[in-house]
């Protein structure tokens, strides 16, 4: 999420009607009526979310939940707060109704930038620390081999793990190594010797 805002109050009904029937492409987050811009997305950031999106996938086949990528919104409600994130990766086990939101995530994944670390980091578990079913939030670094974790029976306490270890997603069951997730920058390419 970049850090232009609309500058005037927008109520959540007319951002998702703007937000849902979009045709440019561009992408919006709400929070508390002012709306963000999303920043692109970079080479690293597309592989980490597709090696992630594919195995959260494969790994939940013939289970009740299911993963969702970037253009699926979390929907977050509260007293005081009204938020609709696109996170990079979430993973619902709840039947959820709303054809262009979800609202009962268990996992959410977020990948890092330099322009959205501090939101992701901060604002962003703030906002999805109010969801009642969330379990677990992962943030992966772009550019090095590090993963953040989150987790509710923690405290919300931020665990790391680096290249050569591994961790389990306890929401969904899955152990994942952080060199796998990874791969593009540990292992080098090789590359068919040319004829």
């Amino acid at each position: 999420m970049s850090a232009i805002a609309n500058i005037h109050y927008t109520t959540p009904e007319v951002y998702l009607l703007g937000e849902n029937e979009r045709i440019d492409g561009t992408k919006y987050e709400y929070v508390n009526g002012q709306i963000y811009a999303m920043a692109g997305e970079s080479r690293n950031h597309n592989r980490i979310t597709r090696y992630l999106t594919t195995t959260i996938d494969i790994h939940l086949r013939g289970s009740r939940c299911e993963v969702f990528q970037g253009d699926m919104k979390i929907g977050i409600q509260s007293i005081n707060e009204q938020h609709f994130y696109y996170p990079d990766v979430h993973v619902t086990c709840e039947e959820e109704n709303n054809r262009y939101f979800n609202t009962s995530p268990c996992l959410i994944i977020e990948v890092l930038s330099e322009s959205t670390a501090r939101i992701d980091r901060y604002e962003k578990l703030v906002a999805y620390k109010l969801i009642p079913t969330l379990q677990e939030y992962l943030l992966c670094a772009q550019d090095s081999p590090l993963v953040e974790i989150y987790r509710k029976r923690n405290e919300w306490r931020a665990e790391y793990f680096l290249a050569g270890q591994s961790f389990t997603l306890d929401s969904i069951g899955l152990t994942l190594a952080v060199n796998d997730i990874y791969e593009f920058l540990i292992t080098p390419p090789t590359h068919p010797a040319a004829h």
